[in-house]
């Protein structure tokens, strides 16, 4: 399965949906597998950081195939991947909001970045896009 156009917009309806229903712009973006750029839309009123950092946060989870808040516990001090947040130029992100999009079969497909709120916050309108993925897989 390849992430289309049409599929990218359908997960970002949904996490556009999540995002309003909290109240927060944000900005919204997904790659395919092999991190490029599919998707980006920045919601009236997000901050204009968000846009790097929400397509870093899917770089990282279609680079790394983990999602970025897992990486955010396994890069502390004295852990296996400590320092991972300074490699790749910076861009590797450590905390919540890129989640990778994997088919039924557990192949990576994609990933989704989002960025706006706090990272807990980013994390939940992230899930509400893999949610709507995980329907159309």
């Amino acid at each position: 399965m390849k992430l289309t156009l049409e599929t990218a917009q359908t997960i970002a309806k949904a996490a556009r949906k999540k995002a309003k229903a909290m109240g927060i712009p944000m900005v919204i973006t997904l790659v395919d597998d092999g991190a490029n750029l599919v998707l980006s839309e920045r919601m009236d009123g997000a901050m204009i950081a968000g846009i790097r950092i929400s397509y870093d946060k899917a770089y990282t989870a279609a680079a790394t195939t983990f999602p970025t808040h897992e990486l955010g516990k396994l890069s502390q001090p004295g852990q296996e991947v400590y320092g991972l947040a300074n490699t790749d130029g910076g861009r590797i992100i450590i905390f919540g909001g890129g989640i990778p999009l994997k088919d039924k079969s557990g192949s990576l497909v994609g990933a989704i970045g989002v960025s706006g709120g706090i990272a807990s916050q980013d994390q939940q309108v992230a899930q509400a896009g893999v949610d709507a993925f995980s329907n159309l897989a």
